[in-house]
């Protein structure tokens, strides 16, 4: 038989379950001080979406998708990116979007249906892209975004995330298609935390990696311990180095795992065992992370204690300067969707003004 190609896929893992390392640690990985200032941001991001989930559950918010487990995956993607790059999120890479300068009152004013909260103050995260909810879509404005560097000759990068459910929609294949097509910056990350909703990964796609998804359209394919912060930052370093250096996209795969509900409208109960969840649970990014901190003399409980008092703190600043947010005028709908309003619109808006009494 005659072969045509033959591909592999390879996987990093440093950091095992158990805090142990499984392989020799990679020349280029952040100094211990600053591996110690990333997993404060894990911890931060926790305890963040934890009182998010509470807003919601009390009234305050409106259905929140959760990111409970992905907190190595996402720090360690907002690390590997320069302020000049560009971020295309969906409706979950908050750890990413936080290191990017997006605030938390930001993120709830978005939950809580403000659009206002797309409206980024701080750079570098004021030129990334909003958070997307269609499906995948946000894929093909990472690849538009590295079409523009490449054509500029700039030496930025465009980041995507779509789940494990997002990487089988023909937009996430369109961009990895135009990426190879075409040699561009473009890192797509699929974020494989098991379930699509509530789809199990095995029967959405019967693709052995979800990396190998980057094969047919020419790019450079790698596939990651999700929960393992070492591996993250050292699968990232190696597309973001190649994207710059003008070698091509990438499709890294994070393997991870969803520990809560798909959003707060959901019931996990209903559909996943609550025996995997308990199995999930021990390969939490952030007990491996602690325990190999600890085992090097940089963490302790009571510096732990000390560091979710201070996370709740900032965290209720920002809940409480959310609430205070006052509510746009109704008219607000009609405002921003045109530059140049039809008739029609137009004309809705003024009989909105009317039946107030403000016309």
């Amino acid at each position: 038989m005659t072969v045509a190609a033959r591909f592999e896929i390879e996987y990093l893992q440093y950091l095992d379950p158990d805090g142990q390392l499984v392989a020799e640690l990679p020349q280029d990985l952040p100094s211990k001080d600053e591996l110690l200032a990333l997993f404060r941001q894990m911890l931060f991001l926790r305890t963040f979406d934890g009182k998010a989930v509470a807003l919601q559950r009390t009234g305050k918010l409106g259905t929140y998708a959760p990111c409970l487990g992905h907190e190595a995956t996402q720090v360690g993607i907002g690390a590997a990116m320069r302020p000049e790059d560009v971020l295309a999120p969906s409706y979950r890479e908050y750890g990413a979007q936080i290191m990017r300068g997006v605030q938390l009152r930001e993120i709830l004013l978005y939950w809580g249906g403000d659009e206002r909260g797309n409206d980024y103050a701080n750079e570098p995260a004021r030129h990334d892209f909003p958070w997307c909810v269609p499906i995948a879509t946000q894929c093909l404005h990472a690849a538009g975004a590295a079409l523009a560097f490449k054509l500029r000759g700039e030496k930025r990068v465009a980041v995507t995330c779509c789940g494990d459910g997002g990487s089988s929609k023909t937009d996430t294949y369109a961009a990895i298609n135009s990426a190879g097509a075409y040699a561009l910056p473009f890192v797509q990350c699929i974020i494989n935390n098991g379930w699509a909703i509530s789809v199990p990964r095995s029967a959405q796609t019967g693709a052995e990696t979800l990396a190998q998804k980057g094969l047919a359209g020419g790019l450079y394919c790698l596939q990651v311990d999700g929960n393992d912060l070492f591996a993250v930052l050292e699968g990232m370093r190696r597309v973001m180095e190649r994207a710059r250096n003008g070698e091509g996209g990438s499709v890294i795969e994070f393997l991870t795992y969803r520990l809560h509900d798909h959003t707060t409208a959901d019931d996990a109960r209903r559909y996943r065992d609550e025996a995997e969840v308990r199995d999930a649970w021990t390969r939490d990014p952030m007990t491996r992370l602690r325990k190999w901190l600890t085992a090097q003399g940089l963490w302790d409980e009571a510096q732990e204690k000390d560091w979710i008092a201070e996370c709740t703190q900032r965290v209720d600043v920002e809940i409480n300067a959310y609430l205070e947010t006052k509510t746009q005028p109704p008219e607000a709908m009609f405002d921003y969707l045109y530059a140049d309003p039809p008739p029609d619109i137009l004309a809705q808006r003024a009989r909105l003004l009317a039946l107030e009494g403000r016309a």
